[in-house]
């Protein structure tokens, strides 16, 4: 599919039968939360994942958790194959959670686009907007710092900036802020100090 030439797509065709999808932008980050949230499990996030996309779930689910990824690719196949992706774990450098404040202020910046305000953007727009964000932007900065790799060619201290850049903007896995989430609740019912936590 060719975002220029080619109709946005708003149903996904599943043995012969159109399904319509909802495309908006919202439900493409809603499925990205999803699918990056550690305490959903098992059979549950492919379910919750069909009822977030379809009005009407498929009667062949596989297929429709298939026609998802496409959409949520943006028409686009994979690239690669799935045994050399295997063992291989990339790196989180955005998340739609933890950055939305950047991202809000990115678009509002470069495109004029309040996405607060937006209601019928569609998801494949909203992924090539996303994309095509200006390295000069504060989200594009901080998702350059979590991406650099150090090498022995830099100097100490820009290996020591990069290192602290990435300690300021590392993102937190869910379990580590359930467990801080936790600590404060235990201090804030035991009366303890609070200091170290927040």
């Amino acid at each position: 599919m060719n975002l220029l030439i080619d109709p946005l797509p708003k149903n996904v065709y599943i043995d012969g039968k159109e399904y319509p999808i909802r495309w908006e932008f919202r439900v493409g980050i809603l499925y990205e939360l999803l699918m990056m949230d550690e305490e959903v499990r098992g059979a549950e996030k492919p379910l919750l994942a069909l009822r977030l996309f379809y009005p009407k779930i498929p009667e062949n689910w596989q297929r429709g958790l298939e026609g998802i990824q496409w959409f949520y690719a943006g028409g686009k196949e994979e690239k690669g194959s799935k045994r050399k992706r295997i063992g291989k774990k990339k790196q989180r450098i955005y998340s739609f959670e933890y950055d939305a404040s950047y991202i809000y202020s990115a678009f509002l910046e470069q495109y004029g686009l309040d996405l607060t305000e937006v209601r019928q953007l569609h998801w494949w727009k909203f992924r090539a907007l996303f994309q095509g964000l200006r390295e000069d932007t504060a989200f594009s900065k901080i998702m350059g710092y979590r991406a650099m790799e150090t090498t022995d060619a830099m100097g100490k201290e820009q290996k020591e900036f990069y290192r602290r850049m990435k300690e300021v903007y590392r993102l937190p896995s869910a379990k580590a802020e359930e467990e801080k989430f936790s600590a404060i609740e235990h201090a804030l019912l035991a009366g303890g100090d609070l200091t170290n936590l927040i």
